[in-house]
């Protein structure tokens, strides 16, 4: 086995593609010559970072517009990866969180739409490239989670609880794939995405306070004293696909400037 961080002749199958970590994951793979299939909801935004990816090293790039929510959707854009691609090697799950709040005032669709994106699809994406992989003897599926798989945040219920069984649902496939095959769980902290922009605007009308003052509060919980860089889980994510990253198996791995309590 090579201890080996390239990507080269490598296709990799990226959710989210179109911002935030999604799409630094998507520079990250292209830079060590990943052949790279993006999916999002943008068509403009895919078009773009194609070329993007392509200037970085990509070996290839390919793009489809989906809707995670969707399972018909999800299932027609694997057809079409494993059409364009013949092989898929890695499979990156990264999706937008589902919006704040406190856990009693969700009803039961404000878990099912985020379950269908997140759990659901990246279960119908395992299930259709896993045999791939097991064939190609090299798989590699990275999660984009969240750190509230180890301590939950407040105000964030409903992700706290979808994020959580995805969590649960990769560690158990971490004992059924084949030993070629690898599944790993990336825990951001609080990153500089639209996301979390998204986010703190929502906390600090909740609570009736400053963005200024949640963002102050945030950061107080950091050692680090800072946000994380998007690029930072995407480095990550690029390791964990390679050769190198393969001994690393099963785990939820927090890239969160040691803001968790836990060990």
């Amino acid at each position: 086995m090579t201890l080996s961080t390239s990507l080269q002749n490598r296709n990799a199958v990226i959710c989210g593609a179109s911002t935030g970590i999604g799409r630094e994951i998507a520079l990250a793979m292209s830079a060590q010559g990943a052949n790279v299939f993006l999916i999002a909801r943008s068509h403009d935004k895919l078009e773009s970072l194609a070329a993007e990816c392509k200037s970085a090293g990509a070996g290839s790039t390919h793009f489809a517009t989906c809707d995670l929510e969707d399972t018909d959707a999800v299932r027609a854009v694997a057809t079409q990866a494993l059409g364009e691609l013949e092989a898929i090697h890695i499979l990156v799950n990264n999706s937008g969180g589902p919006p704040g709040g406190p856990l009693l005032d969700a009803d039961i669709e404000d878990f099912l739409k985020p379950m269908r994106r997140h759990l659901f699809a990246a279960h119908e994406l395992v299930k259709a490239f896993s045999p791939s992989m097991a064939s190609e003897k090299y798989g590699r599926i990275l999660n984009i989670i969240s750190t509230s798989v180890k301590e939950p945040i407040a105000g964030l219920g409903v992700s706290n609880t979808v994020r959580g069984a995805v969590a649960s649902w990769a560690k158990t496939l971490s004992k059924e794939l084949p030993a070629d095959v690898t599944i790993n769980n990336l825990l951001p902290g609080f990153t500089a995405t639209d996301r979390l922009d998204s986010l703190q605007s929502s906390v600090a009308e909740r609570r009736g306070i400053s963005v200024d003052d949640v963002a102050s509060e945030w950061l107080g919980t950091i050692p680090a004293q800072r946000l994380g860089d998007p690029r930072e889980i995407a480095a990550l994510a690029a390791f964990l696909a390679s050769p190198a990253g393969a001994y690393v198996r099963g785990q939820s791995i927090a890239v969160d400037g040691g803001r968790l309590n836990s060990i």
